[in-house]
C-alpha cells in the first residue's frame, strides 16, 4: 500500500508533510497508517507502514527519525554523530523529547500527534529543519519559542528568515478544557481574550466551559520569536472534526493511531551521510 500524505509547499529544497489515516496496514482504531511505536499498535503493521513511507520518501528506515514524546520541551539535534549510534542508543537519545532539528539532508525528522499541534520550521539560509510536538502542556511551556532559540544557537538561524507550517490539530471549537488548563495559560501570560472562548459544555449544555485555540497559541509564540507573519502557514484541518482523515485521541481514544508530521531537507551536502541510498 502507498501512504496518503498531505504535503506542504514550504520551500523547493524540502519535503514536508503530514500523514493521514489512509494507505497503510494497521487496523481498527490504528487504521490504516500509523508508525508510532508508543500507542499500542501491532509491531508488524508499524514496520510495514514505516517501510512504505521510507519507500515513498526514497530513504532507508534508519533515516526516519521520531522521538518518544512526553509533553516536555527538550529539543534533540539529529546530526552525523547521532546517525552513527546503534538502534538502542538512538532510542535512549530520543527519550523524553518533543522536538527534533537537523541540517543533514535526506533525513526525515518528525513528530506524532492526535489532536496536539505539530509544527515544522525550515531555515532556508542554513538548510536546517525542525519538527515540534506541542500539546497544551508544551504550548504553555512555550516549546515553539524555545525551539527557535535552539535553532539560533545551533545553526545561527535568523528567526526573521524562518518558514513555519502549523499542521493539523484540534481547533478552538473542539478543544474543551477544564478551569485548571485555562488557568495554566493565564498564569503563563497568554492573551486569554485572543486565545480562549466559552462554549456550552459537552456534558452539560446548560453550563459553559473554556475552549483554547492551540494553533493560535503556537502562532503567537512564533511571532514573539521573531518570525514574519507571512512566513507562518496554518492547516485548517481540525483532527477532532475530521477523525475519518486524521487521528484524534479525543474522538478515537488514547489507544489509537497517530499522525506523523515530518520534514526532510533535500539539498546536496558536501558530507556524505549514511542515509543516502
Amino acid at each position: 500500500m502507498k501512504p496518503e500524505l498531505h504535503f506542504y509547499d514550504m520551500a523547493p529544497d524540502v519535503v514536508a508533510f503530514s500523514t493521514t489515516r489512509h494507505g497503510g496496514y494497521s487496523t481498527g482504531r490504528y487504521g490504516e497508517f500509523n508508525i508510532n511505536r508508543y500507542c499500542g499498535d501491532d509491531a508488524v503493521a508499524i514496520s510495514r507502514n514505516r517501510t512504505a513511507l521510507c519507500l515513498l520518501l526514497g530513504i532507508s528506515d534508519d533515516c526516519l527519525i521520531m522521538p518518544h514524546q512526553t509533553h516536555q520541551t527538550r529539543v534533540a539535534r539529529i546530526d552525523v554523530d547521532f546517525l552513527s549510534l546503534s538502534a538502542e542508543k538512538r532510542l535512549l537519545a530520543l527519550e523524553a523529547t518533543d522536538a527534533l532539528m537537523t541540517d543533514v539532508p535526506q533525513v526525515c525528522i518528525g513528530v506524532s500527534t492526535a489532536d496536539c499541534i505539530p509544527l515544522l520550521l525550515y531555515d532556508p539560509e542554513h538548510h536546517a529543519a525542525c519538527a515540534i510536538h506541542a500539546g497544551w502542556r508544551g504550548t504553555v511551556a512555550r516549546i515553539a519559542q524555545q525551539t527557535v532559540m535552539a535553532m539560533q544557537a545551533t545553526y545561527a538561524t535568523r528567526p526573521s528568515q524562518l518558514l513555519a507550517q502549523i499542521g493539523p490539530g484540534i481547533s478552538l471549537d473542539s478543544f474543551e478544557v477544564g478551569q485548571e488548563v485555562y488557568d495554566a495559560f493565564a498564569q503563563a501570560a497568554f492573551p486569554m481574550s485572543a486565545i480562549s472562548r466559552r462554549y456550552p459544555a459537552s456534558d452539560s449544555p446548560q453550563t459553559e466551559k473554556w475552549h483554547i485555540d492551540l494553533p493560535a497559541c503556537n502562532r503567537l509564540q512564533l511571532l514573539d520569536a521573531g518570525l514574519s507573519p507571512a512566513a507562518i502557514a496554518t492547516s485548517p484541518a481540525c483532527t477532532y472534526q475530521h477523525a475519518d482523515t486524521y487521528f484524534s485521541a479525543r474522538r478515537l481514544g488514547i489507544n489509537s493511531g497517530r499522525i506523523f508530521t515530518g520534514i526532510m531537507c533535500c539539498v546536496a551536502s558536501v558530507m556524505k551521510t549514511t542515509c543516502e541510498r
